[in-house]
């Protein structure tokens, strides 16, 4: 049975103009439900993460900013949210889901986090409504406790995982690799073990076609054990931050094609969401739950 990280913390009360950004996890949750994709025995409620795996990967100062609500007003602003202490307890919870989740993986194949992907945020600092680096923070995990040897991160969310890039940058046993707007956010990008930067206007052939003629070599290559996969869907022509023309099916379809990847190489997978801003969040919900729908078809 599928099983999904989720906790009603994500409902957070926020000011009117930063309730969009979070209203679709509940209604992922939601709408999974209602089609019977999934009942609640699918879903989990993570407790906080242990401070001491958020410091293998953050710095202790900008922990403490964050947990005293302390964070430089210039952060806050690049970050995107007022911080809360409702806000900063989502951030442990969600890391700890992912964590859940590889642990999950290892026994079912796949496991997936309603929220997460917070690939912005870097060792010592948030920006893009990202704080705690859960991908980081769990690859850290698996690595400390000894239950993996190489880790391929597949970054699939339309913007860099530019923090990712970073907290891994002389890590060799996680290897980072971002498919991403050339000229979408961020301006300045850092450098990923691999960065595939695609064309503004990107659409179903060109991006499909690259994902299929780099990640299949690129497993080949790196030899994971482990994967970690952030599925945006800010790809899609719809969203307002992308820059690109997926369709909905060609997100689908990308999505098949990295399962068919981890299943066809008996490689465990940890999704996270990341990304998706389309104006419509029909839109952005039924892209996001055609990922839960792929897993719980081709796993289960």
């Amino acid at each position: 049975m599928l099983q999904i990280a989720f906790s009603l913390v994500y409902r957070l009360r926020l000011p009117e103009g930063h309730r969009f950004p979070m209203l679709k996890y509940e209604l992922i949750y939601e709408q999974l439900l209602y089609e019977g994709t999934c009942t609640d025995d699918n879903f989990f409620a993570p407790s906080p993460v242990d401070d001491h795996w958020v410091l293998g990967v953050h710095t202790a100062n900008y922990v403490q900013q964050l947990k005293t609500l302390t964070v430089p007003a210039e952060m806050v602003r690049r970050i995107g949210f007022p911080l809360t202490p409702e806000l900063i307890d989502r951030e442990w919870i969600i890391t700890q889901g992912t964590i859940d989740c590889t642990q999950i993986a290892k026994r079912d194949g796949v496991a997936m986090n309603v929220a997460g992907g917070t690939h912005h945020a870097f060792p010592d600092r948030g920006e893009g409504f990202c704080m705690l680096n859960d991908v980081g923070v769990a690859a850290h995990y698996l690595l400390e406790t000894g239950q993996v040897r190489q880790i391929l991160v597949i970054d699939l969310d339309v913007h860099q995982g530019n923090g990712t890039a970073v907290m891994f940058q002389h890590e060799p046993r996680v290897f980072t690799f971002s498919v991403h707007g050339k000229d979408n956010y961020p301006l300045r990008k850092e450098q990923s073990d691999l960065d595939v930067e695609l064309p503004t206007g990107t659409a179903d052939e060109l991006y499909l076609n690259t994902l299929y003629d780099t990640l299949p070599r690129l497993i080949d290559r790196v030899q994971p054990d482990f994967l970690f996969y952030v599925s945006g869907v800010d790809i899609l022509a719809s969203d307002r931050l992308g820059k690109m023309a997926v369709s909905r099916e060609g997100c689908l379809q990308r999505d098949r094609f990295v399962f068919e990847q981890a299943i066809q190489r008996n490689l465990p997978i940890t999704v996270s969401m990341g990304g998706g801003y389309s104006p419509r969040l029909t839109d952005i919900v039924e892209a996001h739950c055609n990922t839960f729908r792929l897993a719980s078809g081709l796993y289960f």
